[in-house]
């Protein structure tokens, strides 16, 4: 790294877009996600529809346990 950066020609917020999500990117095991690769195909689904399937649900069990 340098010691110092010239960011007298920078533009503040240039990529800021109000209102933005932020999409988190989720890394799986590589061994559950051949499975769940599996069973999305299996079903026809994509394997994103599949994880928030099996997130749901998790999600609504714990809840029901607090």
């Amino acid at each position: 790294m340098k010691r110092e950066y010239d960011f007298s020609k920078g533009a503040r917020g240039k990529f800021y877009r109000k209102g933005a999500e932020l999409r988190l990117p989720i890394y799986l095991d590589a061994k559950l996600q051949r499975k769940l690769e599996g069973l999305a195909r299996k079903k026809g689904k994509d394997i994103g529809e599949v994880v928030n399937q099996l997130l749901r649900r998790d999600v609504a069990f714990i809840e029901e346990l607090l």
